[in-house]
């Protein structure tokens, strides 16, 4: 089973820039995902990477701030976060599925991770105005 270890959560202010990474052993899985849980509210989908890199789904709210992205020699996976706002602030996880849980990726609503499989503990990301 695979085992994720996030790093790179910090704090910065609003129109910063956050890059964090996720090691995935021993190798990355056939979908990852980056979730985000604010206090009280449900964990969302934020961004998600499969077919060995080649294709990515985006929350609609992050889609041109949030990049993903891995390296298959290291066995990360990354997410680059610019122009962060105050509401981008919350735990964020990274989780590895099988190639269904991309494929199924909601875009009706929030994406919610139920058919991820396994996950890191959270990077804390905190964004002040």
């Amino acid at each position: 089973q695979v085992q994720l270890v996030e790093s790179g959560g910090g704090s910065v202010q609003a129109g910063g820039s956050l890059r964090l990474s996720c090691a995935a052993s021993p190798v990355i899985d056939s979908c990852m995902g980056w979730f985000r849980q604010a206090p009280g509210k449900q964990r969302e989908g934020v961004a998600a990477i499969y077919a060995g890199g080649q294709r990515t789904k985006y929350f609609a709210s992050v889609k041109d701030r949030f990049t993903i992205s891995q390296d298959n020699g290291k066995n990360t996976v990354y997410l680059q976060m610019d122009n962060l706002k105050p509401e981008d602030t919350a735990m964020y996880y990274c989780a590895a599925g099988t190639l269904m849980a991309c494929n199924t990726w909601s875009f009706s609503g929030p994406e919610r991770g139920s058919r991820f499989e396994t996950w890191g503990q959270g990077t804390q990301v905190t964004v002040s105005s």
